[in-house]
């Protein structure tokens, strides 16, 4: 067997030399390139310019009342419909025309006609009726004054309770207010207009609940004489086993739809205020 000659050999490696050597060379220009790239001198930004504020005329530098922004105002609604219940039972008139129209229907000796919600719906908006110029004063004086940003809400706090202060205190008995005032060992006030609020409050739904079981007193006096006038008919028929609460029901029904029960106690309800 022949073996290779050098020369043979030599023209064998030529090529593989050539394209190594032409692969080395562009790596060493790329490399070279981006070096230079990279050390070439950054161009400065254009430096901004201040912008030319048109010369207005006449300008005014007043400041106007910041109103209060739109969710100040949706989060104190919310507190305010969180609240209302108890605003409602303690400084309104709700809580003596509920009781009042609850003593009318035991007085008649219906348990569940009118329902709870209907004596309710019909104290919500009595009192709503009753309390409309006093809702009113408290929106000249202190809610339109807030939105319109005249006053902050301390100062808008502040005189909405000037109407609802004057409306309970002139239904607010003295006694009531001389109770709760040696109750929390309170100096006595110079005068009712004085009271603080925290003391006010109970002594008003005290009185209120006074004043409502004195019309509850007087509403079941005549419905009390029937139930009487029944049992001593029944007793004296012999038929004791029958209940006189059955048979004075139409007629203390009958009474006072005579005499249009539902009509005078809203009349004397309402003239109370």
């Amino acid at each position: 067997m022949s073996q290779p000659t050098p020369a043979a050999g030599g023209s064998r490696l030529r090529p593989v030399l050539v394209r190594t050597l032409a692969i080395a060379a562009t790596t060493l220009g790329l490399v070279l390139s981006g070096a230079a790239l990279a050390h070439a001198a950054p161009v400065p930004p254009d430096e901004p310019t201040a912008p030319v504020e048109p010369a207005v005329p006449g300008l005014d530098l007043s400041v106007a009342a910041d109103t209060p922004s739109t969710s100040v105002v949706l989060l104190i609604t919310l507190t305010l419909l969180a609240v209302a219940p108890s605003l409602l039972l303690m400084m309104t008139s709700f809580t003596k025309i509920f009781v009042v129209l609850a003593l009318a229907r035991n007085a008649l000796g219906l348990q569940g006609v009118p329902p709870n919600q209907v004596l309710a719906g019909l104290a919500l908006f009595l009192s709503l009726f009753i309390m409309g110029p006093v809702l009113g004063e408290v929106n000249d004086a202190a809610v339109q004054p807030y939105l319109s940003g005249a006053v902050d809400f301390a100062g808008a706090l502040q005189a909405a309770q000037g109407p609802l202060r004057e409306f309970m205190v002139g239904l607010t008995r003295e006694e009531d207010l001389a109770l709760l005032t040696r109750a929390a060992d309170l100096p006595n006030p110079e005068s009712p207009a004085t009271v603080p609020m925290q003391t006010l409050i109970p002594a008003f739904m005290l009185s209120e609940l006074r004043a409502a079981f004195i019309i509850g007193f007087v509403v079941f006096v005549p419905f009390l004489v029937i139930d009487l006038v029944v049992a001593s008919a029944l007793m004296s028929m012999g038929m004791m086993m029958l209940p006189p609460s059955m048979i004075s029901l139409p007629f203390k029904i009958l009474l006072f739809v005579l005499v249009d029960g539902w009509g005078l106690i809203i009349t004397q309800l309402v003239g109370s205020y």
